[in-house]
């Protein structure tokens, strides 16, 4: 190594990626990484790596005998700034790469920094677990395709800035040390160690904070915050996560989805080049649930669901007579342009099915004179089995799905049938971008369990106006001024109209069984605030995570997050969560309790 060190004295010149015909001759200062190097019996080349980037270097003796003597010792990952100039790589070109063109002849070197062997290749297409990569996540992190996602990251944080800021919105911040209230996940509890005893939480959103903007005049708020679920294990999940929070004061729905719209069109006309047809199409909530089986539709193909309930009300076969009879329905998917489908499909089909409750699924296929080949033919009459086919568009070559039980394991299960066979059988344009609004979703959902409704988005979300008089007499009935943004069968906002008066803010809460002691202890300060001239307001909430995992093209959120936990909520770089001492314990006046190795 050169015992002074004169690269580092100076500043780069150029990035590893942006040298071109236009720089050959000059004298440029690159540093980077080593991503290979390549010895050929006299000249040594290595590509230089840094984010933008590689860049091929030449260290040839004829140009500079040290630097070529301190090459030979390079391996990959090392860490080198080189001082050069820019040549023609002549018939060599390599028209993979936007440095193709040229190399860079090195007439000094600096080694800043050598790399232990990484237990990694440092590129994309690697056979290496998910669980090797995040527990090295920084050498994971410089691989091309994490880096692209996480530049496109920040300029999706720097577009949803500039729109908004020039739409009027204030970018303000809401505090993380918080009261623990119900918002339909647990709360990531902190203890004080102040106030011993006593705890804050970490806010599962800023919902009553962006509220209490609104009756404090500040009109328009957003914030790309961090915020915390302590949810059970789910795919696709994370313990902390990112929204683009919103709020709007003196607004309708149209006027926060008008935004929302405004925004992700810029989004994808700068990130992806594509212009976005607006407005997005709006879906009931009942007409989602009716033909796609789930409240978050995939819009980019077909397969719809169709109830048959009535058609086959007559039927002599018990799986259907029986969820009938009971209060429940059957519907069908026609499945005409999957392709030929085996019998050892068709029992796939059924497996997948029974992951979302049902105990199974019946089948018809359909041959040349429309004859029905299936164990499920001999209970149909020539009549009805006609009506069937009139209904579901039957001809020769089609197969037919049905499945019979209670109307949201039927909705479940075929529903995300239609998405495992689309996506198995290839019938997704994966550069075809199907937004939808699915609005006029109902205020509460009943949970048989605990006897009681729950809020379906959050407590205070405003009725809809022409249901008020139900709150009280059938609060299952109330339709919700409530809204989600749903991309290709991904939910990735979701919004409503708030309660701005506090008497309906206290009907609300009594249709929930929350009581004036609870209110007030939970809710108390947002209830004040309700009787100091609160404007009607609403606004929205994106999900960054799931937004980025889209526009990047990856099946996994932790694709786009910088450092993300394990599906098990573990962080297997930094080993969290993990134990404190005693110390901490006793100055929060803790102390632990395994239920384990308890007596009693």
């Amino acid at each position: 190594m050169t015992t002074e060190r004169l690269i580092f004295q100076r500043s780069r010149t150029h990035t590893c990626g942006e040298l071109g015909q236009e720089h050959i001759g000059q004298e440029v200062v690159l540093m980077g990484w080593v991503q290979n190097r390549r010895d050929h019996g006299g000249c040594v080349f290595i590509d230089l790596r840094d984010r933008e980037n590689v860049t091929q270097v030449v260290f040839d003796p004829i140009v500079s005998k040290e630097a070529h003597l301190l090459s030979g010792d390079l391996r990959s990952e090392w860490v080198l700034g080189v001082v050069g100039e820019v040549r023609s790589r002549g018939e060599n070109t390599n028209d993979r790469l936007a440095t193709g063109a040229i190399e860079v002849a090195a007439t000094r070197l600096e080694i800043f920094s050598k790399a232990k062997t990484p237990p990694f290749q440092i590129e994309n297409n690697i056979d290496t677990s998910e669980e090797v990569r995040l527990a090295y996540r920084y050498l994971d992190l410089r691989r091309p395709s994490l880096q692209k996602n996480l530049m496109l990251r920040h300029q999706f944080n720097q577009i949803v800035r500039e729109t908004l800021s020039g739409q009027r919105f204030l970018e303000l911040e809401t505090p993380f040390l918080i009261k623990s209230t119900p918002e339909g996940a647990r709360d990531y509890v902190v203890p004080s160690r102040v106030h011993r005893g006593k705890f804050f939480a970490l806010p599962q959103s800023p919902q009553l904070f962006k509220q209490l903007f609104m009756v404090s005049g500040f009109d328009r708020y957003f914030q790309i915050v961090r915020c915390f679920r302590d949810e059970d294990l789910r795919a696709e999940r994370q313990p902390e996560f990112t929204q683009v929070d919103l709020e709007m004061s003196f607004c309708s729905e149209q006027d926060v989805q008008n935004v929302v719209e405004d925004m992700l069109a810029r989004v994808w006309r700068e990130i992806k080049g594509t212009e976005l047809s607006l407005p997005f199409e709006r879906i009931s909530y009942a007409e989602s649930m009716e033909r796609f089986g789930v409240d978050a539709p995939d819009l980019r193909f077909g397969l719809e669901l169709q109830d048959i309930s009535e058609v086959v009300a007559d039927v002599d076969f018990k799986v259907f007579a029986q969820a009938l009879a009971g209060g429940g329905i059957v519907k069908a998917i026609n499945l005409r342009g999957v392709g030929e489908l085996s019998r050892k499909d068709l029992d796939g089909f059924i497996d997948f099915v029974k992951i979302y409750g049902a105990k199974g699924m019946a089948w018809v296929k359909v041959k040349d004179g429309n004859e029905w080949q299936s164990p499920i033919a001999k209970f149909f009459s020539d009549e009805i089995k006609k009506s069937v086919e009139d209904k579901l568009d039957m001809q020769p070559g089609d197969v037919v799905v049905f499945v019979a039980d209670q109307k949201s394991v039927v909705n479940a299960a075929l529903g995300h049938l239609r998405k495992h066979i689309a996506k198995e059988r290839n019938l997704i344009d994966a550069e075809n971008y199907r937004f939808c609004w699915v609005t006029d979703f109902p205020l509460f959902e009943w949970d048989a369990q605990a006897n009681r409704f729950f809020a379906a988005h959050h407590p205070f979300t405003s009725p809809h106006p022409d249901h008020m008089e139900q709150l009280e007499s059938e609060p299952g009935q109330v339709k919700a001024l409530a809204y989600d943004i749903v991309l290709n069968g991904i939910e990735i906002g979701g919004g409503s109209i708030r309660i701005h008066d506090f008497e309906t803010q206290q009907k609300v809460f009594t249709a929930l069984g929350i009581g004036d002691e609870e209110a007030r202890a939970k809710f108390g300060f947002l209830l004040d605030a309700l009787q100091y001239g609160a404007p009607p307001h609403g606004g929205l909430a994106l999900g960054v995570d799931r937004i980025m995992m889209l526009l990047c093209g990856t099946d996994s959120i932790r694709d786009v997050i910088a450092f993300p936990k394990t599906q098990k909520q573990t962080d297997l770089m930094i080993n969290a969560p993990d134990n404190v001492d005693g110390e901490q314990l006793t100055e929060l006046a803790l102390r632990i309790f395994n239920p384990e190795s308890s007596s009693t």
